[in-house]
């Protein structure tokens, strides 16, 4: 029997064109936001957590929070609860926050961190309730649109007043992976739902991190929503006010915008969006040239001339 042996100048090319990243991001801290269409199958949920580990295991400081709007949907529907979205966020009632602990910080987290444990990762599953993580407050009924004299009550949703950025550290310094469910309480111990992606961008602005990456079913952000080709390689946030602006951005493309947004303007460098079901997409926006999705920050113009040839190249 003649085996073939595989070319190894693939990999080491691979590895060569991957050593400046590497170089650039070790010790830095990325936060990583996936939704919960990600944590769909395990097959999905695995290929994520692999590159997840990769980017731990070249020295990047990393952290993973995770949402869970349709395994909380499946349920809600299975309870006879009904699911009421209100420019792209969610209400909670009583009967839906006690369901939200259930899939948020059970059966998502605790599937995360078996497959941590299978890929040999050290893993810690954390909420925004544990030590204070992420306090908040119950919002108040706000206007319906801007302008409006109706309001909309969103119930047990949370407002993020402070992040616990010393708990997160000290997990990062001792190489841990926080896998955190976005799950918070207010002083009086009421649980609250936050948005994972506001969750995340505070988390990220709060530790100053390189990148906040926002993993979705979307291919990036869109100029035409009925058109998945028309995807943004990069933009600023004179940018997104367009896009906003022109009706670009819709249902749960608006809460992204916002927590973008407020990432970068409290100190988050770097946003990306990228498509989940785009094979090794994390890896290859970290670490090529290319990328895949979206690029977001500040402004434009304050891109080096090897960052703009990069941002020209995507």
């Amino acid at each position: 029997m003649i085996m073939n042996r595989p070319d190894p100048s693939v990999a080491v090319r691979a590895l060569k064109s991957a050593a400046p990243y590497i170089r650039m991001y070790k010790g830095k801290i990325f936060v990583i936001k996936a939704g919960g269409a990600v944590f769909g199958d395990d097959a999905s949920t695995r290929a994520l957590i692999e590159q997840v580990a990769i980017l731990h295991q070249v020295g990047i400081k990393t952290l993973l929070v995770h949402g869970g709007g349709p395994q909380l949907d499946g349920l809600q529907k299975a309870l006879g609860i009904e699911t009421r979205m209100v420019n792209g966020r969610r209400v909670t009632d009583q009967k839906s926050i006690e369901v939200t602990a259930m899939v948020l910080n059970g059966s998502i987290n605790t599937r995360i961190l078996a497959i941590c444990r299978e890929l040999a990762i050290e893993a810690i599953g954390v909420s925004g309730v544990d030590a204070g993580l992420v306090s908040a407050h119950r919002r108040p009924p706000v206007p319906l649109s801007a302008g409006s004299a109706e309001t909309v009550d969103f119930g047990f949703v949370g407002d993020i007043d402070s992040v616990n950025t010393a708990l997160i550290e000290k997990l990062l310094n001792d190489g841990l992976i926080p896998i955190v469910s976005p799950l918070s309480a207010d002083a009086h111990g009421t649980l609250l739902n936050i948005n994972a992606d506001t969750v995340a961008a505070a988390i990220g602005g709060a530790l100053a991190a390189e990148k906040l990456v926002l993993c979705t079913s979307a291919p990036g952000i869109l100029e035409r929503l009925d058109d998945p080709s028309s995807i943004i390689s990069y933009t600023d946030l004179k940018g997104l006010k367009r896009l906003r602006d022109q009706g670009s951005l819709s249902d749960g493309m608006l809460p992204k915008a916002t927590a973008i947004e407020n990432a970068i303007r409290s100190g988050v460098r770097r946003v990306h969006v990228i498509s989940y079901k785009s094979a090794d997409s994390l890896l290859a926006e970290v670490f090529t040239n290319e990328g895949t999705g979206t690029l977001v920050v500040e402004d434009l113009n304050v891109l080096s001339p090897a960052e703009q040839q990069f941002a020209d190249s995507r």
